[in-house]
């Protein structure tokens, strides 16, 4: 007995959108380890700055060869809007954290923004959370303390930041499924991306940076990282575009196993007990709460007649 044809293409759909997920979350680790290492060695908001206007004109180029509109007004309204505030205000926050703690650590606290979705999408839009899906993001957040450990320290401001860009990806990524489909995915990408130069310029400010010319072998790490990040960014932004979110959502999470080989073979980077138990209770939430709300989904789907076998 075959599937239905739309309940088949669906599957198809998830598929690709799973494989895309995956590869673009491998892509994210090994860009966030050049961007690692650049920030270290230059300024980060020219970092952001010199990234957002290679990735974005890149990006641009590649949505005119599609015949996709980039210079329009649909991107600078509206839900288009939301969006590139949110990645700007994401960029900001990460960069500023990832130039301080170790990268294993802000990227075990990103694994929080699939909870902070299902928070959002329940606050917010007035999606149906059951209680059970409730603790599982109440689990999660504690987890994040773990991480965070502010009862030794308090919250200092690469925290904050890092829970900053969490809600902004979280916004993101809520506002992408409700996109218009006119908006094409590489022009998308290019105002994403170039919402990066804003935020490096802030972010030079805050700090009090100049702009400084790269060395030859700051400059090819920039590039890689650029480079990467493009193919990152077009896999997710598509992912979550034809897949659906609970089917993909959790794949995010293999970008923490990704993280954390890369910080520890190539940054030399340990991995503190904290990290591992607090980034264990946010995965082990996140699959449960997924694996809630497909069952659900699957008991609200309407009983439909046999297919051609």
């Amino acid at each position: 007995m075959s599937a239905t044809p739309i309940a088949a293409s669906q599957s198809q759909d998830n598929r690709r959108a799973t494989i895309m997920m995956i590869a673009s979350m491998a892509a994210f680790a090994v860009e966030d380890t050049f961007l690692k290492v650049a920030a270290i060695s230059m300024p980060p908001g020219q970092v952001l700055v010199i990234n957002g206007l290679l990735g974005g004109g890149i990006f641009a180029i590649l949505a005119m060869m599609r015949g996709e509109k980039v210079f329009s007004l649909d991107a600078l309204r509206g839900k288009a809007l939301v969006r590139n505030l949110s990645e700007g205000v994401a960029a900001f926050t990460y960069l500023l954290a990832l130039a301080i703690v170790p990268m294993a650590m802000a990227s075990a606290l990103l694994q929080a923004s699939p909870l902070m979705i299902t928070a959002g999408a329940a606050l917010f839009l007035g999606e149906t959370v059951g209680w059970r899906r409730w603790i599982s993001i109440v689990t999660g957040f504690v987890g994040v303390m773990i991480i965070l450990k502010p009862w030794e320290s308090g919250i200092d401001i690469a925290g904050l930041s890092m829970v900053g860009c969490v809600i902004a990806l979280s916004v993101r990524d809520l506002v992408t499924r409700r996109l218009p489909p006119h908006l094409g995915t590489m022009s998308l990408s290019a105002w994403g991306v170039l919402a990066s130069v804003p935020a490096g310029l802030l972010l030079m400010l805050y700090r009090g940076d100049g702009f400084e010319t790269p060395a030859p072998d700051k400059a090819l790490v920039l590039g890689c990282a650029v480079f990467v990040g493009l193919i990152g960014y077009y896999l997710v932004v598509e992912a979550m575009r034809i897949g659906e979110v609970s089917a993909v959502a959790p794949f995010r999470y293999t970008r923490l196993v990704f993280a954390f080989l890369l910080a520890i073979v190539f940054l030399g980077e340990e991995l503190s007990l904290n990290v591992l138990l607090g980034s264990g209770l946010v995965i082990l939430s996140g699959l449960y709460m997924f694996g809630r709300a497909r069952k659900r989904a699957e008991k609200r789907m309407p009983t439909l007649p046999p297919g051609p076998t």
